[in-house]
């Protein structure tokens, strides 16, 4: 090889190293400039969509991810530019048949307390769906729900909805409450959410009806309206054998003891299975309790059914006078 030709070799081999290290330098300051930037948003993976929150649906709900999807990283930075899908998702509406958020008994304790204008005290009594678990706030449970409905509805009033929930707990359990929780804050109207949990631990029908009676009899004593709701249809709810006799068995207890009924699992029933809404929608991940949504959506039927029962006319109250016990 002549020396000509081994200088040109020598002049290209440097030639490239040098465009390597400034390629190299190059991409480091890019990368340490785009880290700086204010304002970099994070990257979704492609294949991740999210369910538009419907509208009903306190502010505090997150999106649903769509089935087979999986999580956004944190780390991950996405363009700032993202254009939104060409066909967004519609919101779910909350609503059911006139039937099954209906009552068919006046509340004239509540009718006449709004009447005079004095304050309306509300207990809502149950177990974990009453208490909140699945929501993602206190405030997003069905009594705090069920509270923004009725001031809404009824303004100027002076109305306190108090929630005794407590997870995990039986028909025994709540009667057991009954003196301290519910009698002690002189309500004129009691929601009695009860039967899940009995039907979870598979426990026999019989004994619960006759506790059921008996817990009706004692809230009726107090001389406050009472309503009962049934179990919600949730998946693990329906694995049960006994769910429907436990639903059949609060409604007849209803009809018997002469008091109102929110038909929950009814409700819930035709999301599903008529307005095809996902169980996602509404029922939180642990398939059992619900989420914001069907805790707002409930709070909004079960807010209509009490204003209409509480608004029919007077004539249809003078049958059933307020007690003077209730006068607190």
């Amino acid at each position: 090889m002549n020396p000509n030709s081994q200088i040109s070799i020598a002049c290209l081999a440097r030639a490239a190293a040098a465009t390597a290290i400034f390629a190299v330098h190059a991409v480091a300051l890019h990368t340490a400039a785009h880290a700086q930037a204010p304002g970099s948003a994070l990257f979704v993976a492609p294949e991740l969509t999210s369910v538009a929150a419907p509208a009903a649906t306190p502010a505090a709900m997150a999106a649903v991810a769509t089935p087979g999807t999986r999580p956004a990283r944190s780390d991950l930075v996405r363009p700032a530019a993202v254009p939104p899908p060409s066909t967004p998702i519609p919101p779910v509406s909350c609503g059911a048949p006139a039937e099954f958020a209906h009552f068919d008994r006046p509340l004239v304790r509540t009718m006449a307390r709004l009447g005079s204008g004095q304050p309306l005290t509300i207990v809502a009594i149950g177990s974990s769906s009453t208490a909140g678990a699945g929501a993602t706030s206190p405030a997003a449970t069905y009594p705090s729900r069920l509270a923004v409905e009725l001031k809404q509805r009824f303004p100027g009033h002076d109305i306190t909805v108090l929630n005794r929930g407590i997870n995990g707990e039986e028909t025994d359990d709540m009667m057991a409450r009954f003196q301290s929780d519910v009698i002690a804050a002189h309500p004129q109207l009691v929601l009695w959410q009860v039967g899940t949990n009995s039907v979870l631990r598979d426990h026999p029908l019989k004994p619960h009806a006759e506790a059921l009676r008996e817990g009706i009899e004692q809230l009726k004593a107090t001389g406050a309206d009472v309503v009962l709701i049934d179990p919600q249809y949730a998946p693990k709810v329906l694995a049960k054998s006994e769910t429907q006799g436990m639903v059949e068995q609060i409604a007849l207890a209803a009809k018997e003891e002469n008091v109102d009924l929110f038909r929950r699992f009814a409700v819930m029933r035709n999301w599903y299975e008529v307005q095809h809404i996902a169980f996602e929608a509404f029922v939180s991940p642990d398939s059992l309790h619900m989420n914001d949504w069907g805790y707002a959506c409930w709070a909004k039927l079960i807010g209509a059914a009490i204003t209409e029962a509480a608004t029919r006319p007077i004539a249809s109250a003078a049958v059933h006078p307020m007690p003077a016990a209730n006068s607190h």
